[in-house]
């Protein structure tokens, strides 16, 4: 009970409520004139012109209602409760004065836990008070605390929609930050890994064969391309003023077939062999990029991190459920480094995951290390 008390009284406000809007005044402009009018037309109201002027004072506390939720409830409730003190035998009952339940419906809405708290505690304080000097009989007591009920009941729905709401786009944001963390990971770290292996060749080689090195500095300039389009494309999906549209996506639509690229030139590492078999002609774009891009980071790490390999094997299969991919290599065993901050691994196993398949990584009982994924062909968790 204790933790649900201070868990109100630390609620914080809404953030971001709209101070005012056309419609805010548009109210003030039909409830002055309706109250005037009232006490025009009403000669049973006692003090009728001046409950009017009173009910037309505080038709502006509408519009800081949002800003100054609880500053405006008691305003708007103390000095309706102080009018028949003010007036006596004023009882301040015109229609006009139904306006307040907008302000703890405010309240509710844009306060903080600690002034829903006290604004409530106001208003009941003054129902209270007014069923006590005899200006509130027990049926309109039930149904004003009925109808206040249900205007506070409205503004905490409508908040938690909007928290709900805020929590979803968070969730969002948070998927889409991972998803181009993956995406950044897999291309273009693909590709400084490869012009980095590339030049260290290169300079291996320059000394007794300058065609194998000027062969390198090619194989760079085209990755470094690669890795340029494919950050751009990133820059555009991260930009806010990019054109009005579907944002573009930094994947592109990956065929298995391209897969044999990943052999691409040896002379920096061991020979790739890519082989697949079975139906994999209608596979969703989705599980298509997921098993090139597991598969394609796969054999980064192993030309990078397996030592004396003298081959790299990428198997992918089918049957009419999912999808396998196995990618071997036979260098060393024994623990394997996977980069400083560890991401390649991680990566993989999300972009499985996240279609409902599994990816594991590890070393082989003999030598050398071993990378399978298990996709479903629907490419959606089941």
């Amino acid at each position: 009970m204790h933790d649900l008390l201070r868990s109100i009284r630390d609620e914080p406000r809404s953030p971001h409520p709209p101070r005012r809007v056309w419609r805010d005044w548009a109210l003030v402009a039909v409830l002055v004139p309706f109250a005037v009018l009232e006490g025009l037309l009403r000669p049973e109201l006692p003090w009728r012109f001046a409950s009017a002027a009173i009910v037309v004072a505080l038709v502006p506390t509408l519009l800081w209602r949002r800003t100054r939720p609880l500053l405006m409830v008691v305003i708007g409730f103390g000095v309706s409760g102080l009018a028949p003190v003010l007036l006596p035998g004023a009882t301040l009952e015109s229609v006009t004065l139904v306006f307040l339940l907008l302000l703890p419906y405010a309240l509710l809405r844009w306060g903080s836990g600690r002034e829903a708290a006290l604004g409530l505690a106001f208003i009941l304080a003054k129902v209270a008070l007014g069923a006590a000097a005899g200006q509130l009989s027990p049926v309109d007591l039930v149904a004003g605390f009925a109808v206040l009920s249900a205007t506070a009941a409205l503004g905490l729905a409508l908040r938690w929609r909007a928290r709900a709401r805020q929590r979803e786009l968070e969730q969002v944001k948070l998927l889409e930050r991972e998803r181009l963390a993956r995406d950044l990971h897999d291309t273009v770290a693909h590709h400084v890994s490869a012009m980095a292996i590339r030049a260290q060749a290169g300079l291996a080689m320059a000394p007794s064969d300058p065609a194998a090195a000027t062969d390198a500095l090619h194989v760079i300039e085209a990755e470094a391309s690669r890795a340029l389009a494919e950050m751009r494309g990133m820059v555009r999906v991260l930009r806010h003023d990019r054109p009005a549209g579907p944002p573009p996506q930094p994947d592109p639509d990956t065929r298995l077939a391209d897969l044999a690229t990943l052999a691409g030139p040896t002379r920096s590492g061991p020979p790739v062999d890519v082989d697949i078999t079975g139906d994999l002609g209608d596979l969703p774009s989705p599980v298509r990029t997921a098993i090139f891009r597991i598969a394609q980071e796969s054999v980064t790490n192993a030309r990078r991190h397996a030592r004396h390999a003298k081959r790299i094997e990428v198997r992918v299969s089918a049957d009419p459920t999912s999808v396998r991919l196995r990618v071997s290599d036979d260098g060393e065993g024994g623990p394997r480094a996977t980069g400083a901050a560890g991401y390649g691994l991680v990566g993989m196993i999300e972009r499985a995951g996240l279609l409902g398949g599994t990816c594991e990584a590890g070393p082989d009982p003999g030598r050398g290390w071993t990378v399978t994924a298990v996709l479903p062909r629907s490419g959606s968790a089941t």
